[in-house]
């Protein structure tokens, strides 16, 4: 069992690691549910981590089917992120079907080399779960991150488990989305490889004059004067939760 911390920014990232987490995925664009990171971002995650470091490579938010100029800037980025010195990628491509894009996800996961990849999330949203389980084997990519096609992975721990079973060890299944003490073990129990998650808090930023009535976001779900981070007790105790039952590390 991995444990594997989404994280935005550095002190999220050095929170992650002190906490004993094994991998960070490092991700820009929040409120976006993750985009590619600045590359200077990237650089320092690098510099500070001594686990491994996973890149979110994603051109935008919204869906994931993408146009050729869209697979160019993600041909780029993962090349950035590869003379970086990060350990892998994340991404996910779908056709206009929901169908996996196996010819441009070979292509991606070649260029990635000897990077690992990880397919993400756009695997809950694809037209048939095990048919792009299938797809995603073929394309070579070494682990799915997934919540069972649901809004968090305990309400799709039937279909982790089932995944867990049909990949028979031909590829890691990472169970993420909700993800935290309370839950890891029964997570565990699926069979998943992985889990992942962000052990967020919010605290409140360090400006103490907050203008009225301006906005820097045309759609936002939380207060703009928040800081969202990784805390690293609650990566610690999701860990030390697993160890009780002596899940496997």
């Amino acid at each position: 069992m991995q444990v594997e911390v989404c994280a935005f920014s550095i002190e999220s990232c050095l929170n992650a690691q002190q906490a004993g987490a094994h991998r960070v995925e490092l991700c820009g664009g929040l409120y976006e549910g993750g985009t590619t990171p600045s590359y200077g971002l990237i650089q320092r995650a690098r510099s500070v981590l001594s686990i491994q470091l996973y890149v979110m490579i994603r051109p935008r938010g919204g869906d994931f089917c993408y146009d050729e100029e869209e697979l160019e800037v993600m041909r780029l980025d993962i090349l950035a992120a590869k003379k970086r010195g990060a350990d892998g990628v994340v991404f996910g491509l779908l056709n206009p079907d929901g169908r996996v894009d196996i010819e441009q996800t070979k292509a991606l996961v070649a260029l990635a080399k000897p990077m690992g990849v990880t397919f993400h999330r756009a695997f809950d949203v694809a037209s048939d779960p095990l048919e792009a389980l299938e797809a995603i084997i073929e394309a070579g990519a070494e682990r799915i991150l997934t919540s069972g096609q649901q809004n968090t992975a305990i309400e799709g721990k039937k279909l982790i488990s089932q995944l867990v079973e049909r990949a028979s060890g031909r590829i890691e299944i990472m169970a993420g989305c909700g993800v935290n003490a309370d839950n890891a073990v029964l997570l565990a129990k699926t069979g998943a490889n992985a889990l992942h998650l962000t052990g967020k808090a919010v605290r409140q930023g360090a400006m103490t004059y907050h203008k009225q009535g301006v906005s820097m976001a045309s759609v936002l779900p939380a207060d703009e004067h928040e800081i969202i981070y990784t805390n690293e007790a609650n990566v610690k105790r999701l860990i030390e939760r697993l160890s009780e039952e002596k899940v496997n590390f």
